[in-house]
């Protein structure tokens, strides 16, 4: 559509994941009429976060030395372990403040028509964590769809014969939320997490 340098700014924003075509444009376009204070800025941070920016040697988790400040804290306990797919889903329980165990990061969730098995993901790292008897509890907190359910049953098959009692996370109706507007899925799932009050 466009020529040289404009064009070449939208291809490769619009191969960010999310990013479609047409905000690719409007992105490419705010660029270009932004300040170029705020312009080095954002190239500088890009810049950085490739430079400092990897994985923590213990669960994965993106650090900026070998260990992440969550493996760092002394404060946490060793015993409870919870499986994430990916960075984003410890921010996510973290900000709920209610878990003080240690996170393992698996990459990814198994998904044979993407041609992911359980080689492509940090399961192996994850049984090795496992051996020393250190961890009591593995909580499964892989997504609540096909991929994250395979990934969850996985692992629990590896996991039981090793004594650690493993769990998943509840699901079911959002808080707020009508019964009258739930799928079948999620108000079934409701059901069989259901709790004594």
């Amino acid at each position: 559509m466009y020529e040289g340098a404009i064009q070449d700014l939208i291809d490769e924003l619009g191969r960010l994941p999310g990013v479609g075509p047409k905000s690719a444009q409007r992105i490419a376009f705010h660029v270009l009429s932004a300040d170029p204070a705020d312009v080095n800025r954002l190239a500088g941070a890009l810049r950085k976060v490739k430079e400092l920016v990897r994985f923590c040697t213990s669960c994965y988790n993106v650090a900026e030395s070998d260990r992440c400040r969550i493996c760092r804290d002394p404060r946490r306990t060793d015993e409870v372990l919870c499986v994430v797919e990916e960075p984003k889903d410890v921010v996510a329980i973290e900000r709920t403040g209610e878990f003080r165990g240690r996170y393992h990061v698996l990459g990814g969730a198994i998904n044979p028509l993407e041609g992911i098995g359980p080689d492509n993901l940090r399961i192996r790292e994850l049984m090795a964590r496992l051996s020393d008897g250190t961890v009591r509890e593995l909580i499964l907190a892989t997504d609540p769809n096909t991929e994250g359910e395979a990934t969850a049953t996985y692992l629990a098959l590896m996991v039981k014969p090793m004594g650690i009692s493993v769990t998943r996370l509840a699901s079911g109706l959002p808080v707020g939320g009508d019964l009258e507007y739930a799928d079948e899925i999620t108000l079934g799932r409701a059901f069989e997490g259901r709790r004594a009050v």
